[in-house]
This record gives structure tokens, C-alpha cells and sequence, in this order.
């Protein structure tokens, strides 16, 4: 038993020798002798407890003694589970901090890290913001903006509804096509049915839409209303994926002072909000000058831009109570009121329901005059020898004149045996519905085609 005591008490003592060695600073400090860091410093670096060595500073969380804590900490002892005792280095300012990066750090001094890390070129660097948890409104349902924010729920609802309407028009003596204007409009059908203003499409030839999703279509005018300033539009959607739409609402309950939301494409940007409320839920067409109107406008200090012009405006369940249409003056802005719309839409139904369908070969062509001709003849080294007719500058894909077989640069010179110096005498041949033997100057040869009208019930 005393063997086993004495044995003990020798082993603590060796022990208790050892660590004093390992503990001891050398007389002479060689820095030659001193161990290479073998990776960038986090915290920072200092000399060892010797002052002789540079090491790296031990972190947050890290075991400190031997090595010294960096900037900010200072060492303190844990108690172990087992009854032991081991030093850690821990914040001398505690509490979480906010960061630039938004993001939570759980002290100050590990945000010092972080930004140490980006010193190194490791990571965008991160400032410090304020003392406490970067939490957002949406995390606390007891905030204001989570409790206020019904703005943006209304626009989370409607925005995959609203398109971007870009138009563009073709050059009469090149196959290039020129971006001329762009508008906007919304989805009232799963199939693709689309409501815009009469004015945004006016003179225009081609139609891009684009949905918030980024899926483009070329769409097709159904059925336009000038007077109202209303216009349909149609695109192909695949079948499989239906469309998000909007409903109409009752513009007839709308009272000022109301919230109402307008989303557009001002500028080509896309779903650009702006609020405001009701000024006026009927203001009539003729106070504001237009002729012969017999339409009530919404008012509205909503702004609208040229762009927003198509777009809905929406109440603060989403459905929507108006077209933007105009803005007059910074705060006044008008739209066409829901019920209008429905009522265009029920009125578009019955027309085609009833009224004859136009017929349609499927060109776009120019007048010939002897200034026009002469310039496309500097133009054109194979232009004909001719002094009038309608020169043909394009052929739609898919129509009676293409699958005629008329081309581009066509000029029509004859139908049905009548020579032809005008578009009206074109487009009278063409709406009398009878097979069209159709003469062409193509180069300096006479072509001979048969075309048969289709009838059409796109707007056009």
C-alpha cells in the first residue's frame, strides 16, 4: 500500500515536471526556431506568451492559455463535466449583433472574424449594423410591416396576371423590325384572352407579350373599340399550363377614398406599382373634353405613366375596378371603369356571334407612286420596269397569299382581269369573297396566282 502511494505521488510529481518544461519560456528567444503558421489568421496575429513567436490568436470558443486570445476576448476558465478546469476564450462584449451581410452574429467579436475573412479576400466584407437579431418584420407577426403590408400582398396576387406589351413595326423596304412602343394589359382568361387600351395597339403590326415569368407570345387583335379606348388581344398559351388570370370587379360599388392599387410596364419595366386612392368614382367623359363620350372615368391619384397605359387597376382584394387609362396632371390619372369592360366584352361576343366575317388574304403592302417607286428602284438593282401598282412588302406565314405562292417584292399589277393602281382596289377584290386570279410583276415576269380569301374573325 505504501509502494502504491509512493508511486502515485512520483508520477504527479514527473507529470507536474513535464508541464513546468513544457510551460518554460526559452533564456534566448530564437524566432528562427519558431514554427511556421500554417494557415491565415482569423482573429489575429500575436506574439505567444514568451514573446518570441508570432501565432495565430485563438477565437471565440477556442482553448486560450498556451496561446493568447485575440482582440476583443479574454480568457476565462470552464469548468468541465468531469470536475476539470480548462481556460476559453469568450467575448468581452456579449450579446448578438446584426451585419451588413444580414445576417446574426452571436457576439461582436465574431463579426471582427468575419471581417478579418474578408481581409484575406475571402468573402465581401461585412459591417456591423446595430446591437440585437436581424430579424425581418415577416419573422414577427407582430411587427408593423407584417401587421401594415397589405400593399404588397395585393401586388403578390395580381403581378403574374399583368403582361408587357412591346409593339413593332416592319420596315416597308427591309425584313427588319422596329420596336416602336410597349404598354401593358392583363390575363382575363386561362386561354389567353388579354384586355389593353385601344391606343396603345394603334397602327402597330406585330405584338409581343411577355409574362412576368418570362414566356413570350405574339398575340392577335380580336376586337377593338376606338371610342371606348378598349382593345382584346389573344395569345396561344400551351394548353397543359393555364394562365393566372384577374377578375373584374364591380366598379359601380366604388366609393372615394378607397384604396386601389395600378400595375404596369412603364418604360419597359415590368410590374411597376404605384397606390393611391379614389378621387372620384365617375367623372364624366365630357368634363374632361372628349367628345361625344358618354363614359364615367375613375379618378385617381394613382400615378399612371404612358407605359402603365393597359394595366389594371385593382382594389385591395385584386379584382379589377379600371384600365389605366391617362394621367392629365401629377395626381389626377383616369381609368375605364370594370363595368365598361364587361360590357365590351359582352358586346365583342355578340359581334362575333352575328356580324359577317371580313375576308382576308394575309399581305401588307404599299401604294405605288412615282416618288416611291424611284426610291425602291435605288434600293433595289432588280426592281420592274413598272409606273403603278401595290408593291407587296410582306406575305404572313400560313394565309391564302402564301400558300398561293406570293412572295415578298411582289408587285400586284391585275385581278380578275382589272388592272390595279390602288390598296382599296385590293382590298374590295378581296372582301367580294370570290376566287382571285391574281396577276404579279415578280423581277421583270409576269406570275399568275390563284388566291382564295379566308374568312377571318381576328381583328385586323
Amino acid at each position: 500500500m505504501k509502494f502504491v502511494v509512493y508511486f502515485t505521488l512520483l508520477t504527479s510529481a514527473v507529470h507536474a515536471g513535464v508541464l513546468r518544461k513544457k510551460q518554460s519560456c526559452p533564456q534566448v528567444c530564437d524566432a528562427s526556431q519558431c514554427p511556421v503558421l500554417a494557415h491565415a489568421c482569423y482573429y489575429e496575429q500575436l506574439k505567444d506568451r514568451c514573446g518570441c513567436c508570432v501565432v495565430c490568436a485563438a477565437g471565440e470558443g477556442e482553448t486560450c492559455g498556451p496561446i493568447p486570445c485575440g482582440d476583443g476576448l479574454r480568457c476565462d476558465p470552464v469548468r468541465e463535466k468531469h470536475g476539470g478546469l480548462h481556460s476559453t476564450c469568450v467575448c468581452a462584449s456579449s450579446g448578438p449583433v446584426c451585419g451588413s451581410d444580414g445576417r446574426t452574429y452571436p457576439s461582436i467579436c465574431r463579426l471582427k472574424a468575419e471581417n478579418r475573412r474578408a481581409e484575406l479576400g475571402e468573402i465581401p466584407p461585412v459591417i456591423f449594423i446595430q446591437r440585437g437579431w436581424c430579424e425581418s418584420g415577416t419573422q414577427h407577426p407582430g411587427s408593423m410591416r407584417f401587421k401594415y403590408n397589405f400593399i404588397a400582398d395585393v401586388v403578390d396576387k395580381i403581378v403574374p396576371a399583368v403582361v408587357h406589351l412591346e409593339l413593332f413595326q416592319r420596315l416597308p423596304f427591309s425584313n427588319e423590325e422596329l420596336s416602336v412602343s410597349s404598354g401593358s394589359g392583363f390575363i382575363v382568361s386561362e386561354d389567353g384572352w388579354i384586355i389593353t387600351n385601344a391606343h396603345v395597339l394603334t397602327n402597330k403590326q406585330r405584338i409581343k407579350v411577355e409574362l412576368k415569368s418570362g414566356s413570350q407570345y405574339d398575340a392577335t387583335v380580336m376586337d377593338m373599340d376606338q371610342k371606348m379606348d378598349v382593345a382584346l388581344i389573344k395569345i396561344e398559351p400551351d394548353v397543359s399550363n393555364p394562365l393566372p388570370v384577374l377578375h373584374l370587379g364591380q366598379s359601380s360599388d366604388l366609393r372615394p377614398g378607397e384604396f386601389v392599387v395600378a400595375v404596369g410596364s412603364p418604360f419597359s419595366l415590368q410590374n411597376t406599382v404605384t397606390t393611391g386612392i379614389i378621387s372620384t368614382a365617375q367623372r364624366s367623359g365630357l368634363a374632361l373634353g372628349f367628345e361625344d363620350s358618354e363614359m364615367d372615368y375613375i379618378q385617381t391619384d394613382a400615378i399612371i405613366n404612358y407605359g402603365n397605359s393597359g394595366g389594371p387597376l385593382v382594389n385591395l382584394d385584386g379584382d379589377v375596378i379600371g384600365i389605366n387609362t391617362l394621367k392629365v396632371a401629377a395626381g389626377i390619372s383616369f381609368a375605364i371603369p370594370a363595368d365598361r369592360i364587361r360590357q365590351f366584352l359582352a358586346e365583342s361576343y355578340d359581334r362575333k356571334a352575328t356580324t359577317t366575317r371580313k375576308k382576308y388574304i394575309g399581305v401588307r403592302m404599299l401604294q405605288l407612286t412615282p416618288f416611291l417607286i424611284q426610291d425602291l428602284k435605288e434600293r433595289m438593282a432588280e426592281f420592274p420596269d413598272v409606273d403603278s401598282g401595290v408593291y407587296v412588302y410582306e406575305v404572313i406565314h400560313g394565309t391564302a397569299a402564301s400558300s398561293a405562292g406570293m412572295i415578298e417584292h411582289d408587285i400586284i399589277i391585275a385581278i380578275n382581269g382589272q388592272s390595279i393602281h390602288t390598296m382599296q382596289e385590293v382590298s374590295e377584290a378581296v372582301q367580294s369573297g370570290i376566287p382571285l386570279s391574281v396577276v404579279v410583276k415578280r423581277k421583270e415576269k409576269d406570275v399568275s396566282l390563284t388566291i382564295i380569301p379566308e374568312e377571318s374573325d381576328k381583328y385586323h
